[in-house]
């Protein structure tokens, strides 16, 4: 899990309602809302790494076309008892087979960061005055899961019986 630092991220966003300007040498690394996506990608750069933020009701499966073009996906949690977040983050990985980076941004707290991996997240910007070392920390509790998540497929007495 990569735990993101605001001050010091690659990725910029973008400001204003329409998204970035047609430019003839658009810089790399742009971090887009969905609707500046769609004002964009039509003349956006093949190759150019992009990302996209979207809110946590939107449906993610539109945005499978896309996929190939971008490099992130920030997933949003408005509030941390709203976890329709997780879902898209496994829609994107188990259905979809995104590859690039799933970002979890918002109201995340130290003690979501073990589901979070599980689904599919694996970058995360905490909640301010959440500690980066105590959610390092979550993510060693527990060596394995009984369950099937997002990286091992079958559940833990699937793989005990082979």
């Amino acid at each position: 899990m990569k735990f993101i630092d605001t001050h010091h991220d690659q990725w910029h966003r973008v400001i204003g309602e329409d998204g970035p300007k047609p430019d003839p040498d658009p810089a790399p690394y742009r971090l887009l809302t969905i609707e500046q996506w769609h004002a964009v990608r039509d003349h956006w750069p093949a190759g150019l790494p992009t990302g996209v933020e979207v809110d946590n009701d939107f449906d993610i499966e539109q945005l499978a076309n896309d996929l190939p073009r971008l490099s992130l996906i920030v997933l949003k949690f408005p509030k941390w008892v709203d976890g329709r977040a997780y879902s898209q983050a496994r829609l994107l990985r188990s259905r979809l087979r995104f590859h690039g980076e799933v970002r979890a941004a918002g109201e995340v707290l130290v003690d979501m960061v073990p589901l979070l991996a599980r689904t599919g997240f694996d970058a995360v910007q905490l909640r301010a005055g959440e500690s980066r070392e105590a959610a390092e920390r979550q993510l060693s509790f527990f060596p394995q899961y009984y369950q099937g998540d997002v990286t091992a497929t079958r559940p833990h007495f699937a793989v005990s019986a082979s």
